[in-house]
């Protein structure tokens, strides 16, 4: 079958091609540029506990040796601290990593990578999509035709892979914009992030009323400085004005020393795409979506839908096209970024809108620093990842399901588990392999070896009730799980979100459940007996459904 073609070798493309890799899909990437990325130490991302997790499963690389995972958060208005977080277990610290280190690691990866082919200099102009496959093409010094059997847009804002599929891109264009510096110098927070509103020493306007410091390896910090509405130009003089009157702020004396590395101006547009799948053609990354205004991270939310996506389009090209997977990337990844969109646009008017309410409503500054920490440090409405409670892979009501820690369609807790050759890993070490996970919560089974508890109790039963199960699953073991009691058994999907919790072995509500995530037909309960999802041909996977069904009764 024809390779996956993916348009864009940035973070999000790369990513892609790592994780479709991994699941034994051949990718070509078609990179527009030479192959290298500028280092620019002012161009940095923020990336959440579990998306750098996904980073650094995929590079196999420890990413927190090539960024910094802040010690702890830190908001200021005038000269008072209005909050301090610490970082620790029940707290885990965002990675603060530049962009073109993540990009390196990415690269390295695939240059080992036997099935990712990445096609330098290659432009896209032109793409045509039939019933069994798509083809595009490229120009550059040979025009290139190229075949593959889906095409995923990860090109940028600019996406010319979404202009070929005529999709619109509508939102509002400069809704923040931010001076930002790179610079290496001593402050008087160590591997702290910083929030500083209104700082003591503005000097000229608005254009000096926020400023974020956030800290890199090696002594570097990258600096932004919020600009006002308009088009006012920052000149060099004007960002060396910011820089030493910052950190004279700071230090409470003379400029320290330091040196300048970076400098540029970011601005944030708040775009959504209509469609995020048209036929064999997807869209990722900020060619679907662009968001990061009061401090939130687009290229997070870029990765997340390679998360989704990635393990869906294995499964169709391993086992034909299937629509209603295929579109439920669009479903659940699009709903969740128009929420973060809606939260943005709702608080702007709140957070930067001077005088007005903050003026009448006691206790508001102090609110409005609350919104733009949880931003910054991906939490509330503004930052927290978003859930897939209401996607259509969503089983049905289960006659056996239970609450847990974990609400379904949210992220799972990353516990040790025992894998299935007896070892201890983290839960989330054994994701992005396309299978199903099967969590079965036994307390004490890490104290004793695989072997004197994998014939014993309910385990031949799970087990046999695994092999029945409609995709691939791996089954795994584990002695407690937030909010879980004894003989729980959770069902994850190859991206980490819960799909159910079951009280013990019901062999028909998780062969329900593993049938509706795949994409099969949602399941109204348990004891549904309408052959759904059983062949002809497959008389032992019947079969086995049978005896399932038997047992639950």
């Amino acid at each position: 079958m024809d390779p996956v073609i993916i348009v864009g070798a940035g973070p999000v493309g790369l990513a892609l091609a790592l994780a479709l890799a991994r699941q034994e899909v051949p990718c070509v990437v078609l990179d527009e540029g030479p192959g290298k990325d500028e280092a620019r130490p002012a161009r940095t991302v923020v990336l959440r506990e579990d998306t750098a997790a996904l980073m650094e499963r995929l590079t196999g690389v420890r990413l927190a040796h090539a960024g910094v995972r802040w010690a702890g958060w830190r908001s200021m208005r005038r000269k008072q601290v209005m909050c301090e977080i610490p970082f620790g277990d029940s707290e885990p610290a965002p990675l603060h990593i530049a962009q073109h280190v993540l990009t390196g690691a990415l690269r390295t990866a695939l240059a080992g990578e036997r099935l990712v082919r990445i096609a330098v200099d290659s432009r896209l102009d032109t793409i045509e999509q039939e019933p069994s496959g798509v083809t595009a093409h490229t120009r550059g010094a040979t025009g290139t035709w190229w075949r593959g059997s889906y095409l995923v847009g990860c090109d940028g804002p600019r996406s010319t892979v979404r202009k070929l599929q005529d999709i619109r891109f509508p939102g509002r264009t400069a809704v923040e914009r931010h001076a930002v510096a790179a610079l290496r110098t001593e402050l008087p927070w160590h591997d702290e992030a910083l929030l500083h509103r209104v700082p003591p020493w503005r000097t000229s306007g608005p254009s000096a009323g926020e400023i974020t410091a956030r800290p890199l390896p090696d002594g570097v910090w990258r600096l932004d400085w919020l600009l006002p509405p308009g088009k006012e130009l920052v000149t060099p003089e004007l960002l060396l004005t910011r820089v030493r009157e910052t950190l004279a702020g700071w230090t409470d004396g003379p400029t320290p020393p330091y040196e300048l590395l970076d400098t540029g101006v970011h601005t944030v547009h708040h775009r959504l795409a209509r469609r995020w799948r048209a036929d064999r053609v997807f869209l990722a990354g900020d060619a679907a979506h662009l968001l990061g205004a009061l401090g939130t991270h687009g290229l997070d939310e870029g990765l997340r839908d390679v998360d989704n996506l990635a393990w869906k389009l294995a499964l169709a090209w391993h086992h034909g096209p299937h629509d209603a997977l295929l579109d439920s990337y669009q479903t659940e990844r699009r709903a969740i970024v128009a929420s973060r969109l809606r939260a943005a646009d709702q608080a702007l008017p709140l957070v930067r809108g001077g005088g007005g309410l903050r003026s009448y409503v006691p206790g508001s500054a102090r609110g409005h620093d609350v919104l733009l920490m949880d931003g910054h440090l991906g939490r509330g409405a503004l930052g927290a990842p978003g859930t897939y409670a209401d996607s259509p892979l969503a089983p049905g009501r289960l006659e056996g399901e239970v609450a847990v820690g974990t609400v379904p369609g949210s992220a799972v807790t990353d516990v040790r588990v025992t894998a299935e050759d007896g070892t201890f890993v983290r839960l989330r070490s054994r994701l992005g392999r396309g299978a199903l996970l099967v969590v079965l919560i036994a307390p004490g089974t890490g104290v004793w070896e695989r072997r004197h508890w994998v014939s014993a109790g309910i385990m031949p039963r799970l087990a046999a009730a695994v092999s029945a199960l409609p995709h691939p699953a791996e089954l795994l073991v584990a002695e407690s799980y937030p909010g879980a009691a004894a003989h729980t058994v959770l069902l994850v999907r190859p991206d980490g979100h819960l799909v159910t919790a079951l009280s013990g072995v019901r062999p028909a509500d998780l062969y329900a459940a593993a049938e509706a995530v795949v994409g099969g037909t949602p399941t109204a309960g348990a004891g549904a007996e309408d052959g759904s999802g059983e062949s002809a041909g497959d008389g032992t996977r019947a079969g086995a459904r049978a005896d399932a069904r038997a047992g639950s009764r």
